[in-house]
C-alpha cells in the first residue's frame, strides 16, 4: 500500500493529537494511536482520560483523570507544539466528555477531529452510562469532522441494529443528525464471512468502503489504529474520503499483520511497515 510521505530527518512532522485511555496490555488506546503515528512518520501528542487495568482478555478496572488534568494536558500541547489533527478514544464519563469538549471550543482549533465514540466492548457490551452516551451525542459528536462508531456503538447511540445496507444507510443518517460533519459506520461486525464494509456519509451523498474480512481473532485495537490512520492522513491534508479511505487499508493490513498475545485477543500491528523496506 503507499504510505504518507515522511518529513526529512531534522525537520518537524506533522503532529495528531490522541485524547484517549491507557491500555496497560499496550494493544489499544494511547498505546496503539502512537504505534500507529509513529509507523506512519507523525508525532503524536497525547492527553491521558483514564488508566485502564486490562490485559488481553479484558478491562479489569480503570481509573478516571481528574478532569483539569485532561483539559491541562490538552491546553498545555496545543500551542507549544502545534497540531494538524486531534482523535479521541475512551472518554470514560460525562464529566470527562463534556470537559474535552469545553476545552476544544475554548480553543477554537480549525483543525479535523475525529471522535471514536468508545462505548461498546468488542462484545457489546456497554462501557458508558447513559449520562455519558448523552454527552457525546450532545456535546462532542457536534464538534467533529467524522464519528466512527462500530456497530455496538451505534446501537447505543442512536438505537439502530445494523444488519445489512440498509440498516446501516439509516444509521449514518441518524447519526448525521447528531451534528457531526462526516459519519463512518463501520461494518467489522456485519454477518458476514467475506466482507466487511465501511459507510461514509456527510449528510448528502453515500461512499461504501469495501474490504475483505481478515480471519484473526487477534483484532484488539482495530477501531483505535483506523481512527488513528484517519487523523494522520487528515493532518496531511488529505479529504475525508481520502483518509479514510487509506486507514481502512492500513487498518487491514495491520489486521493482516496481527499477532497472538497473551490468552486472549492480540493486537493488530502496524509493525509490518517495518518489513515493507519502504522508508
Amino acid at each position: 500500500m503507499e504510505f504518507l510521505p515522511l518529513a526529512p530527518p531534522g525537520s518537524t512532522p506533522a503532529r495528531v493529537l490522541t485524547i484517549a485511555g491507557s491500555d496497560s496490555g499496550g494493544g489499544a488506546g494511547i498505546q496503539a494511536d502512537m504505534r500507529t503515528c509513529a509507523l506512519l512518520g507523525v508525532h503524536a501528542c497525547v492527553a491521558v482520560t483514564a488508566v485502564t487495568v486490562q490485559n488481553t482478555t479484558g478491562v479489569k478496572s480503570f481509573h478516571e483523570v481528574p478532569t483539569d488534568t485532561v483539559a491541562a494536558q490538552i491546553t498545555a500541547v496545543v500551542p507549544d507544539i502545534g497540531i494538524q489533527a486531534a482523535k479521541t478514544g475512551m472518554l470514560a464519563s460525562a464529566r470527562i466528555i463534556t470537559t474535552v469538549a469545553a476545552t476544544w471550543r475554548e480553543l477554537a482549533l480549525p483543525v479535523p477531529l475525529v471522535v471514536d465514540p468508545v462505548s461498546a466492548s468488542m462484545h457489546g457490551d456497554a462501557l458508558l452510562a447513559s449520562s455519558a452516551l448523552d454527552a457525546l451525542r450532545d456535546t462532542l459528536f457536534p464538534l467533529a469532522t467524522l464519528v466512527t462508531p462500530n456497530l455496538h456503538e451505534v446501537r447505543l447511540l442512536v438505537g439502530i441494529d445494523v444488519v445489512d445496507a440498509e440498516s446501516q444507510r439509516a444509521a449514518a443518517r441518524a447519526l448525521h443528525g447528531l451534528g457531526p460533519r462526516w459519519v463512518l459506520v463501520k461494518g467489522g461486525h456485519l454477518p458476514s464471512a467475506q466482507h466487511s464494509p465501511d459507510l461514509l456519509f456527510d449528510g448528502n451523498d453515500f461512499q461504501e468502503f469495501p474490504g475483505p474480512r481478515v480471519g484473526t481473532a487477534d483484532d484488539h485495537g482495530a477501531g483505535d489504529t483506523l481512527a488513528a490512520a484517519t487523523a494522520c492522513a487528515l493532518a496531511h491534508g488529505s479529504s475525508v474520503p481520502e483518509a479514510v479511505g487509506f486507514a481502512k487499508r492500513w487498518v487491514t493490513e495491520c489486521l493482516r499483520a496481527a499477532y497472538p498475545l497473551g490468552h486472549g485477543h492480540g493486537p493488530v500491528s502496524p509493525l509490518f511497515r517495518l518489513a515493507r523496506g519502504a522508508w
